[in-house]
């Protein structure tokens, strides 16, 4: 097996989308081509069909790949959960809540689980991408840094380098990144690619001389911008999972500061004839036709924030003037009649009034919830997923009126809630399907929408086919594929 890191020269450079891109250009060429990633810490996380959970960028890439996503390709999970430090996921299962500094003694400890998914990649692939994390050449975190060189180290692999030009300085990025790499791994790279170049290419033509006198790590090319070729941002804080569309009526999506599974609001951004926007105020609500409350990482602290800042009146005097008014994870929590998480397991201890806009009360407990289920609306049946601490009662069954139903083990159970134009689902994924999206949009009144034809899921593989091309058609990748060939 070969092994090629996917390392940056500063956060956010683009090595998930690179990531992602290699694995659909090494499938396109016949090679056995999976992702991996030794330590991931992202809010944006994907349930495995054996009901663990993973980063959501290594899910994307094993689609890319033509792999369904399993634990190995992301054996340590890390989610950021405000006051209670970060929730440790290992091998897909939640471990409890760690402080940066309770999660640094125990590198040791997790180091074996990395090197034991390690050699089980050795044989089942030919080639293992793995996705560094931020900078690899931080002075004072490469010698407990899990996800850069260690990898690279144990494995005797190839590196590539990605920097980002968007943010200015990338030509000392590079340099400044080369130097600082350790003697040992310096002959070990394959090149550099410069990223995310808005406007006319020529204008950086000399690049690769100017980088040739300083550095000894080949040029590969300079990748334009796509926004067309983007499938999804691993980070919700990144500049990606906040794109507005602003081509018609006003959806708002509530920007939590705790903000989690961003992505649910993709599907949308494909279709026609609706403003979608990120809400931080009260005001920003204003003229909205439809109003979502996504997923969060700490429902309670996010709820009061909503109240902080006016959103929790504006969205339900929304509501009572007939706004719809969809709550996805921690945001259908969020509009149920009371919180109460009385042992702190999703943050810190306490009873809180929600919304009051579904009948139904939440209580947190040790226990997740972890799944993929089939979703069905109207003619529609599409693969989503829950991942919630807490568990929400309302009606008995009898009386309830769910929102759609899910085939969970052969059997379609009813899930979600409804009340009036008030919606609440623990589903991620559950806006891709046209269907609903359409039903919703009618509901809100959007009278210029139009969904975007075909299946998501096939979309996104036209997606990953275009980023392979890009590819093709910018960077000079015979080096990297001198490696995997030889």
């Amino acid at each position: 097996m070969k092994a090629i890191s996917i390392l940056g020269a500063s956060s956010n450079s683009g090595k998930s989308w690179f990531a992602t891109a290699l694995c659909a250009w090494l499938r396109r060429k016949g090679v056995r081509v999976a992702p991996f990633k030794a330590q991931n810490m992202s809010n944006n996380s994907f349930v495995t069909w054996d009901g663990g959970e993973i980063g959501r960028a290594q899910a994307v890439q094993a689609e890319a790949a033509g792999l369904l996503p399993t634990t190995e390709m992301n054996p340590i999970l890390l989610k950021p959960s405000g006051s209670l430090g970060s929730q440790l996921v290992v091998l897909g299962k939640a471990q409890g809540h760690v402080k940066a500094a309770d999660y640094y003694e125990k590198i040791e400890e997790l180091w074996p689980v990395v090197t034991s998914c390690l050699e089980r990649w050795k044989q089942r692939c030919d080639v293992l991408v793995i996705e560094g994390a931020g900078s690899p050449v931080e002075l004072n975190l490469m010698d407990r840094d899990m996800a850069n060189l260690r990898p690279i180290t144990y494995l005797d692999g190839r590196w590539l380098l990605v920097a980002d030009i968007e943010r200015g300085g990338v030509f000392a990025q590079i340099v400044g990144t080369s130097e600082l790499m350790p003697r040992q791994l310096s002959s070990k790279g394959l090149g550099v690619v410069v990223n995310k170049f808005h406007g006319d290419l020529s204008l950086f033509s000399e690049a690769g001389a100017l980088l040739r006198e300083r550095v000894s790590l080949p040029y590969l090319g300079v990748l334009p911008f796509r926004a067309d070729l983007q499938p999804e941002s691993e980070d919700s804080l990144c500049r990606e999972a906040e794109e507005q569309i602003t081509s018609g009526e006003k959806m708002a999506w509530i920007r939590f500061p705790h903000l989690s599974n961003s992505q649910d609001i993709q599907p949308w951004l494909r279709d026609q004839g609706l403003s979608v926007c990120w809400a931080s105020q009260a005001n920003h609500l204003d003229d909205a036709r439809i109003i979502v409350l996504p997923g969060t990482k700490d429902t309670i602290a996010d709820l009061r924030w909503m109240r902080e800042t006016g959103l929790a009146e504006a969205i339900i005097q929304a509501s009572r003037s007939g706004v719809p008014v969809v709550g996805i994870c921690g945001g259908l929590q969020m509009l149920g009649e009371s919180l109460s998480d009385p042992e702190g397991q999703a943050g810190e201890a306490a009873h809180v009034a929600g919304l009051g806009l579904l009948p139904v009360k939440t209580v947190f407990r040790r226990d997740k919830e972890v799944r993929q289920v089939n979703a069905h609306w109207n003619n529609d049946e599409w693969l989503a997923y829950e991942i919630h601490m807490g568990r929400t009662e309302g009606a008995p069954a009898a009386v309830r009126a769910p929102l759609l139903h899910v085939k969970e083990d052969g059997e379609w159970k009813a899930e979600g809630w409804r009340s009036g134009k008030v919606w609440g689902s623990y589903l991620h994924g559950l806006f891709e399907s046209a269907s609903l999206r359409e039903d919703l949009a009618q509901l809100g009144g959007l009278t210029a929408f139009r969904a975007a034809p075909g299946n998501w899921r096939e979309h996104l593989q036209s997606v990953y086919h275009g980023m392979a091309d890009l590819l093709d058609a910018h960077l000079d990748l015979k080096p990297l594929w001198h490696y995997v060939a030889d």
